[in-house]
C-alpha cells in the first residue's frame, strides 16, 4: 500500500482515537488532519499547498445557502420549545386517549410525532417531554421502563422528521458526494439531489416508524396491562364537545406551522431555506401569543442565545471537517475507500451494509454530526458511484441509522438528556433498558426499507420525478 494512504488511515484512525479520549471534535478534526498533513509533506507524500484551498473552502461552507436554513430551524424549535405548546397537546391528548390501556403512552407518541416535525431538535424535544410526561406517566402507575423508553424513542424521531437538522446536513453532504459521483463516471451534466428530496423520502419511513411504536405501546397494553394502566377519570376535566373544541384550540398552531413549512417545500413554492424563514417567524408569533404581555425581548434573548451556541457548535464541526476532508483526500484516502468497498463480498449490497454497521457502531462513540461530517464525505462518493444506489434511499438509510445511534445504550444522546430531567424514581438502569425495545425496532425498520426503497424514494418520485 502507497505511504499517502498508509496515512490515510492511520489519520482516520487518529480521529477516532482522539474522540473516543473526549477531546472536542471540532478542533479534533482540525488538529489532527493538520498534524497529517504536515507529516505527508515531511516524508513527501502531499504537499502543502492543498492547505490553500482551505479558506475558500470555509468561505463556501460560510455561504452555503442551504445551510443557513440550519439556524433557523434550529431557532424555530427553540422558541417552540418557549411556547408551552407541548404541555397543552400533552395534556389534551392525554385526556382523548388516557381512559384507554396504554392510552397516555400513545399520547405521548402522537405529540412527540408533532413535536418532531414542529421542531426537528432532539434535546429540546427531549427536555420538555421529560419534565412534562414522565412524572404524568409515573403517577399514573406506568412502569418506570417502558415510560422512560416511549420517552427517549418518541424525542428521538426528530431526528428523522422534516425539518431534522440532520436531514439538511445530510442533504447537503450527499448532495456533494452524489456530484463528484457522477463526475467521476464521466457525466459532465449530474443529476442533483437536495434537502427537498430527503425531506420528502423521509415522510414515510418516518410515518412507519410511529405506527410501529403505536403497535409496541398497544402489544405492551394488551399483554402487560399493569405495565400501561388507563388513567383515572377526572370529574373537572372537559369532554365531548369541550374536549374536541380544546383539542382544536392546541392543534391549529402547530399544525398550521408545519404545513406552512413542509408545505412550502414539498410543493416546490420555497426553498428550505426560505421555508426555514417562514417556520422561524411563526414561531416567534406563536410565542408572543402565547406569552401574553411578557416583554419580547425576554422571550427573545434566551431563545436567541441558545440557538447561537448549537449553531456556532455545528458550523465549528463542519469547518472541522472541512480541513480533515481536504487532508485525507490529498492522501488519496477517497481512492482507499472506493477500491475497499468495491472489493468487499456481496458487491453493493455488501458496500451498504458494510457502511450501515460502521455508522451504527461509531453511534456508541460519536454524534450524529460528527458521523455526518466525518464519514458521510468519505464512503459516500464510493456508494453513490455503484450501480443502482439512490441517494435518497442511501440518505433515508443513513438518517434512520443515526437516529438509533441517538438512542442505543451506553452513549446515546437522547439518554443523558433524559437522564438530565428524570425524576429521582427513573433510574439510569430504567432508561437504558426501557429504550431496549425501540432500538430492536428501529433496525427492524431499516431491515423493511433495505427491502422496499420505494418507502423512501415513492415520494420524492412523485413530486419532482426523481
Amino acid at each position: 500500500m502507497p505511504l499517502a494512504e498508509m496515512l490515510a488511515i492511520l489519520m482516520v484512525a487518529a480521529v477516532i482515537a482522539a474522540l473516543m479520549a473526549g477531546y472536542p471534535v471540532a478542533l479534533t478534526l482540525a488538529g489532527v488532519s493538520l498534524m497529517f498533513a504536515i507529516l505527508g509533506h515531511i516524508l513527501g507524500a502531499m504537499g502543502l499547498g492543498i492547505l490553500g484551498a482551505l479558506p475558500q473552502r470555509i468561505f463556501g461552507v460560510m455561504t452555503n445557502e442551504t445551510l443557513l436554513a440550519i439556524p433557523m430551524f434550529i431557532f424555530m424549535g427553540v422558541m417552540l420549545e418557549r411556547s408551552r405548546v407541548a404541555e397543552e397537546l400533552l395534556e389534551t391528548m392525554g385526556r382523548l386517549f388516557g381512559p384507554l390501556r396504554g392510552g397516555l403512552g400513545i399520547s405521548v407518541v402522537i405529540v412527540g410525532t408533532l413535536l418532531a416535525a414542529a421542531k426537528g431538535v432532539v434535546g429540546a424535544t427531549t427536555v420538555t417531554m421529560g419534565l412534562i410526561v414522565l412524572p404524568s406517566m409515573l403517577r399514573f402507575g406506568y412502569d418506570p421502563r417502558l415510560a422512560a423508553g416511549t420517552v427517549a424513542a418518541t424525542a428521538t424521531l426528530a431526528q428523522i422528521f422534516p425539518p431534522a437538522t440532520v436531514l439538511v446536513l445530510l442533504g447537503d453532504q450527499l448532495g456533494n458526494a452524489f456530484q463528484a459521483a457522477q463526475l467521476s463516471k464521466g457525466i459532465f451534466a449530474p443529476r442533483s439531489v437536495n434537502v427537498s428530496d430527503l425531506f420528502a423520502g423521509a415522510l414515510l419511513p418516518g410515518f412507519a416508524l410511529v405506527a410501529l411504536y403505536l403497535l409496541y405501546l398497544i402489544a405492551v397494553a394488551i399483554l402487560r396491562p399493569k405495565a400501561a394502566p388507563a388513567m383515572p377519570p377526572d370529574p373537572n376535566a372537559p369532554r365531548g364537545f369541550a374536549l374536541a373544541r380544546k383539542l382544536i384550540q392546541v392543534l391549529v398552531a402547530p399544525v398550521l406551522l408545519i404545513l406552512a413549512v413542509l408545505g412550502s417545500i414539498l410543493g416546490g413554492v420555497a426553498t428550505p431555506t426560505e421555508a426555514a424563514s417562514v417556520g422561524a417567524v411563526g414561531a416567534i408569533l406563536l410565542a408572543a401569543a402565547k406569552a401574553g404581555k411578557v416583554n419580547m425581548r425576554d422571550l427573545m434573548m434566551p431563545v436567541v442565545e441558545r440557538t447561537t451556541q448549537i449553531v456556532a457548535m455545528i458550523f465549528l464541526i463542519l469547518i472541522g471537517a472541512t480541513m480533515f476532508s481536504l487532508v485525507f483526500r490529498a492522501l488519496g484516502g477517497d481512492d482507499t475507500v472506493h477500491r475497499a468497498l468495491s472489493n468487499l463480498p456481496g458487491g453493493v449490497n455488501g458496500a451498504v451494509l458494510a457502511v450501515m454497521l460502521a455508522m451504527f457502531l461509531l453511534g456508541f462513540v460519536m454524534d450524529a454530526f460528527e458521523i455526518i461530517f466525518v464519514v458521510v464525505p468519505i464512503v459516500a462518493p464510493a456508494l453513490l458511484a455503484m450501480p443502482g444506489v439512490d441517494p435518497v434511499w442511501l440518505g433515508i438509510m443513513m438518517a434512520m441509522n443515526l437516529q438509533t445511534s441517538y438512542m442505543h445504550p451506553p452513549l446515546g444522546p437522547t439518554l443523558f438528556f433524559l437522564r438530565s430531567v428524570a425524576p429521582p424514581e427513573i433510574t439510569t438502569r430504567h432508561i437504558y433498558v426501557g429504550i431496549i425495545p425501540f432500538v430492536l425496532i428501529q433496525l427492524f425498520a431499516l431491515v423493511v426499507l433495505w427491502f422496499a426503497p420505494s418507502l423512501a424514494t415513492a415520494l420524492p418520485h412523485a413530486l419532482y420525478g426523481r
